[in-house]
């Protein structure tokens, strides 16, 4: 028999996540902090408004872009949050969760060989997206001296006559490191001298820890040239409902539908009728969720110090990345054995890419009495491995 498959395919490895994730699944007392998924139930007032769609019947396919209700919402969530403009009708798509997003922008615009820049450690679908796109992955590892962020200089460095995209993933999984105005004013200039392109990934941008936050596409003609992805899943704890959108310059946006149009068709319609209220009405929710993390963060970073675990203060998300170096072990090995020690998971920086070596990510999206539990394991498992 020929083979079945596509060549590309059985070459991209499986998530690192998901591998840890099942380990704990079959373990009893084990605690998960491996999970990006937040511990809050989405808002009673957004469930009530699934519920009552439901009810009225409304289960019918919505446009391709989505209601038409949600994608005026989106836009005015961006004019209120970023004083952007965007033309619901033309620049604007609802999407299966802001990975779809990804996908869709990737397909869109790139033809084969076309490179794409990609700051590691990120999150885990840049690389097999813009593979199986057609592009050419090319990473830059970002630093923590520079607490994870992207400089121009880094930037400048690995940008070829093939490089068409830049993907910003800030603020960033797994390090929750963020960039300012100031660092994107400098990556913007290098942006524009090279003409390429960003796809702007900021589904965690409600959690943001410093005073003011900015985007990209607020700069100088940086609208005109970004691809912004977002969704609900983490603002507003919908992670399961699977929703997300995207902004864009309607040359790109009409492509991106269309490759949706015939792989998905629409975003389930219930999912949008709740986020119709979750985006106009919600804001008081994302408060209370970021103030709750924004203590859990407080807590972590207070508990590593305590503990003399190198890790610097993340501003973004809900991810730590503290070092582990000093133990001599991979980040994997490090893992694999606190997980068997301590029955506590936590995710290798290298399923992160492999500039994620000596590092572990940590999720504080659950509650503070679960964090305080997996604290003392892991100080009780540091003091044994000295």
């Amino acid at each position: 028999m020929r083979d079945p498959l596509n060549k590309t395919v059985p070459g991209i490895k499986p998530s690192g996540i998901r591998k840890f994730f099942d380990l704990v699944s079959e373990m009893k007392d084990a605690i998960s902090l491996g999970v990006g998924e937040p511990d809050f139930d989405t808002p009673w007032h957004v469930r009530d408004e699934a519920i009552y769609s439901l009810e009225k019947g409304r289960t019918f396919y919505t446009s391709n872009a989505g209601l038409m209700e949600l994608r005026d919402e989106i836009a005015a969530y961006i004019k209120r949050k970023l004083s952007v403009s965007y033309e619901p009708s033309k620049e604007i798509m609802v999407t299966v969760g802001g990975s779809e997003g990804i996908d869709l922008a990737l397909r869109a615009m790139l033809d084969p060989g076309d490179e794409v820049l990609i700051p590691q450690p990120c999150y885990v679908s840049y690389e097999p997206c813009t593979i199986l796109a057609g592009g050419v992955p090319v990473y830059i590892n970002l630093k923590a001296e520079n607490e994870f962020r992207l400089t121009a200089a880094e930037l400048e460095a690995v940008i070829t006559d093939r490089t068409k995209i830049l993907i910003l993933p800030f603020p960033n999984n797994p390090t929750g490191a963020v960039m300012e105005k100031k660092d994107l004013e400098e990556i913007a200039k290098v942006i524009e001298k090279h003409d390429i392109f960003v796809i702007t990934d900021e589904i965690y941008c409600e959690l943001y820890y410093k005073d003011e936050y900015t985007s990209i596409i607020q700069l100088p003609g940086m609208r005109e040239r970004t691809v912004y992805i977002n969704g609900f899943s983490k603002a507003y704890a919908m992670t399961g409902w699977r929703l997300g959108y995207v902004c864009a310059p309607e040359l790109i946006l009409k492509q991106m539908l269309k490759i949706h149009q015939f792989a998905i068709m629409c975003a389930p319609t219930t999912s949008q009728y709740a986020a119709v209220d979750a985006i106009k009405n919600g804001d008081e929710d994302v408060k209370l969720m970021r103030s709750a993390y924004d203590q859990r963060r407080r807590f972590l970073l207070d508990a590593f110090k305590n503990m003399g675990l190198e890790c610097f203060e993340p501003f973004g998300a809900f991810y730590v990345f503290p070092s582990v170096k000093q133990f001599g072990l991979t980040s994997e090995e490090f893992a694999g054995k606190f997980l068997e020690a301590e029955k506590v998971a936590v995710v290798p920086g290298t399923a992160f890419g492999e500039c994620g070596e000596g590092y572990v990510r940590i999720s504080y999206a659950y509650s503070i009495e679960k964090l305080k539990t997996a604290m003392g394991r892991l100080e009780h498992f540091i003091k044994n491995m000295k």
